[in-house]
């Protein structure tokens, strides 16, 4: 579930706002001019790589309000045969961190925790308490903590198949040294994401699933949108498939360690839902207090990385070609493989969902350029 390499996008979410069950209020759409939209080519572009019975995937493209195009190709289930359609629910692999992160910020607008909190506070089982003071909240959302990840899932390969965010939480209160001082380099960390889902069960006194579900999926209007506590569900989502000496594998719970694992990686949702996060985002359904804080890259204090801070919070940031800010997260879990990029200026969001590996940076900017281009 490492971020994809990405060079010409991000993503933008409004990631700090607070809980509300209001109805969603009608977004201010883009006035300005644009273009005249051709889908035929778009769909052409992804009906040639998702080939009609193989592992599948659907896409979004979105302005304003106004979804451009939208489509599911290929197939969710190979047994089945059923079709991949913008309804699919596919696991999102790291996109789930940002609803833990946006959980974590809900809490601290209502002053039941706070991002500047070690996680000793939180973990008194931390064998090395120094280092478990030195870490906060702050350090685990932005991937700063310097925690090193001393799990071997691939060594105990049984165990991490079947093991939840505590299971892979619980080696990391072991460490003797981090690998650096908190907030001075980034160093992606799942388990991290792991303890964030921790902590909201701690300070909520429920299961983190339950606290996303109600807090953020339901004001969203993403109804059918599911969160797991370890297996995979039984219907109505996609399965993932990698191929081996030509022939498909599946490759999703079961067969890929730390699966099940939902802190990181556990949230399943659709184009059509996650269309629906964006407009929650945009419109500070669920989170308002710091809603300035989502544009401006994260600094610290004590960094001393030679790369400069590209993130905020658990968000990426980068540029389109024609130099445009994006936010973005991708995730990558088993098979699965997705995208969330979306250009605040513009209106823009592209969802990229597939059950088989794909170059979803690729398609991204196929996208991002029929967006420029109308075809």
């Amino acid at each position: 579930m490492k971020i994809a390499s990405l060079v010409v996008f991000g993503w933008l979410c409004i990631l700090i706002l607070a809980c509300s069950t209001k109805p969603v209020p009608e977004a201010k759409v883009d006035q300005r001019p644009t273009v005249q939209f051709t889908t035929s080519e778009l769909d052409e572009y992804f009906a040639q790589r998702f080939p009609p019975n193989e592992p599948g995937g659907a896409v979004l493209v979105m302005q304003g309000d106004s979804i451009l195009f939208s489509k599911g190709y290929g197939l969710s289930n190979l047994q089945t045969k059923e079709s991949a359609t913008t309804k699919t629910l596919f696991n999102l692999g790291s996109i789930s961190k940002t609803f833990v992160a946006n959980a974590i910020l809900i809490l601290q607008e209502r002053g039941k925790l706070s991002v500047d909190d070690n996680l000793l506070k939180y973990f008194q089982e931390f064998r090395n308490k120094e280092i478990a003071q030195k870490v906060k909240i702050r350090h685990l959302l932005t991937h700063t903590s310097g925690l090193p990840d001393i799990r071997y899932p691939w060594k105990d390969s049984t165990f991490y198949l079947t093991a939840k965010d505590a299971e892979n939480w619980a080696p990391i209160m072991k460490v003797d040294k981090l690998n650096f001082e908190p907030g001075s380099r980034f160093e992606y960390s799942n388990p991290g994401f792991n303890a964030l889902a921790l902590i909201i069960e701690k300070v909520c006194g429920k299961k983190w699933q339950s606290f996303v579900m109600e807090e953020i999926l339901n004001p969203s209007g993403m109804l059918t949108s599911t969160i797991t506590d370890g297996p995979h569900p039984q219907t109505g989502v996609a399965h993932a498939y990698i191929k081996s000496k030509g022939q498909w594998m599946e490759k999703d719970y079961g067969e890929e360690p730390t699966f099940a694992a939902a802190g990181n990686g556990g949230v399943w949702s659709s184009v059509e839902e996650l269309a629906l996060y964006e407009k929650a985002l945009r419109k500070e359904v669920f989170l308002k207090s710091e809603v300035n804080e989502s544009f401006p890259v994260k600094e610290f204090s004590y960094w001393s990385s030679e790369n400069s801070p590209s993130h905020n919070w658990v968000w990426s940031m980068g540029k389109t070609k024609d130099g445009s800010k994006v936010i973005w997260h991708s995730g990558t879990q088993g098979g699965f493989r997705a995208m969330y990029a979306a250009v605040p200026d513009k209106q823009w969001l592209v969802v990229i969902l597939t059950s088989s590996p794909h170059p979803i940076n690729v398609y991204t900017d196929r996208a991002f350029d029929f967006l420029r281009t109308g075809k």
